[in-house]
């Protein structure tokens, strides 16, 4: 039967030699070309620059960014970060605007993360002035203590308080040192357990910690149970230890809500093999980064043997139609693999990247995939299959964009 969701994968699997036709100078040229387009895409007008670093064109800024640290660009660097701060300026002169407080503290969708990215250019840049969007960043951490800051939910990660823990870690991996103090990180995260009680309890859950947003139990990483529980594995150092206990107990329970190497989009729901999600944002490609943030914290091969598991159901249905990005594209898939040749130092999971990155630029994909609204975004478009491209030349220093588990 055909599926509506993912193209057959038409790729044999590794045999000991990773793929040959694509190599560092064609992967090079491709990342310039890619880019060229999308900078012609970044609207021009300050009114479209809403979005966030999820389709906005400060998620361009990021790509940006990203390209000008790797050294196999470094005659585009100067450029490169020049054109990033000029597309960070207007993102953060738009979210000074906005006068909705908790939607400036939001990671992916809002202000914390535009002011995030903004302190990561201009710090490239060697510009002083890098604080001044830092500490707009750190006073954020206010907004977001409180357990219900947010009507809709208030602790996932595109809105809630794990995106604003996940954009503190990316800006202690980027800037050297630490953003928040240990009390300010201690009090989100006690903020995000206590919230997690209170809806289980309330909700009768059989299980320590529950969250929702707009009313759904999501599971995945966008919206769900997994980021929460990566973000508190992230800071588990300024966990006590009956919290560290609750969400491992959280973890074990995921595991539990595996369905033929998945897992639904929310909790409850049978997926149906012949439609099943195998996204980052729902699904295995998002919840295996809880699973392999879970080993590297306890060395646990439980959780290793999930994120493989993962893997194979990537292989097998991660050529998706829904378009290049990160999110629910192709890339996503593909950083599958390159976070698992991390775990594992096995070239397989390279090979199976390669190819992924291959079928990007096929005339199947291109012709069969659906069109994206902003092709230039971060998440849903080209600039995410670039960092994803970047980041195969790198495989020893990939990681997910702004979704880090190796810190």
């Amino acid at each position: 039967m055909e599926d509506n969701l993912c193209f057959l994968n038409p790729f044999s699997d590794y045999k000991g030699a990773l793929h040959s036709s694509r190599g560092t100078a064609a992967i090079v040229s491709t990342v310039t070309a890619t880019v060229d387009i999308i900078l012609k895409q970044v609207p021009l007008d300050p009114g479209d620059y809403d979005g966030g670093l999820y389709d906005g064109p400060a998620g361009v800024a990021y790509m940006l960014f990203h390209v000008a640290e790797c050294a196999l660009f470094s005659e585009q660097r100067d450029a490169y970060l020049e054109t990033a701060k000029r597309i960070i300026d207007a993102s953060v002169r738009h979210v000074d605007a906005d006068r909705d407080v908790n939607t400036r503290a939001a990671f992916l969708l809002g202000g914390a993360g535009i002011y995030a990215v903004a302190a990561m250019i201009y710090k490239a840049m060697g510009l002083a002035e890098f604080v001044k969007p830092l500490a707009k960043f750190c006073n954020l951490w206010e907004v977001c203590a409180p357990i219900n800051f947010l009507e809709c939910g208030s602790d996932e990660l595109f809105a809630g308080r794990t995106g604003y823990l996940c954009a503190a870690l990316v800006l202690k991996q980027k800037l050297g040192f630490e953003i928040l103090r240990k009390e300010q990180i201690k009090a989100i995260c006690h903020a995000i357990i206590d919230s997690g009680k209170q809806y289980a309890k309330k909700k009768r859950k059989p299980f320590p910690l529950m969250y929702s947003y707009y009313g759904t139990e999501y599971l995945g990483a966008a919206h769900g149970l997994s980021a929460v529980l990566q973000m508190l594995l992230s800071h588990h150092e300024v966990l006590s230890r009956p919290e560290r206990d609750l969400v491992w107990q959280s973890v074990d329970f995921l595991m539990t809500q595996e369905q033929n190497c998945n897992w639904p989009a929310e909790l409850g729901a049978i997926i149906q093999r012949e439609n099943q999600l195998v996204h980052w944002c729902h699904g295995a490609p998002g919840v295996a980064y809880l699973f392999a943030k879970a080993y590297l914290v306890n060395n646990k091969p439980q959780y290793l043997d999930t994120c493989i598991r993962s893997g194979e159901l990537v292989w097998q249905k991660g050529l998706l139609k829904k378009g290049p990005g990160i999110c629910h594209g192709v890339a996503g898939s593909a950083y599958v693999f390159l976070m698992l040749y991390r775990l594992t130092g096995n070239s397989k999971y390279i090979y199976r990247a390669q190819r992924f990155a291959e079928f990007l630029f096929s005339k199947e994909f291109k012709a069969g995939s659906c069109s994206v609204t902003r092709s230039y975004s971060l998440f849903e478009g080209l600039s995410g299959t670039v960092c994803f491209l970047v980041d195969l030349l790198q495989p020893d220093q990939s990681e997910f964009p702004l979704f880090s588990i190796f810190v």
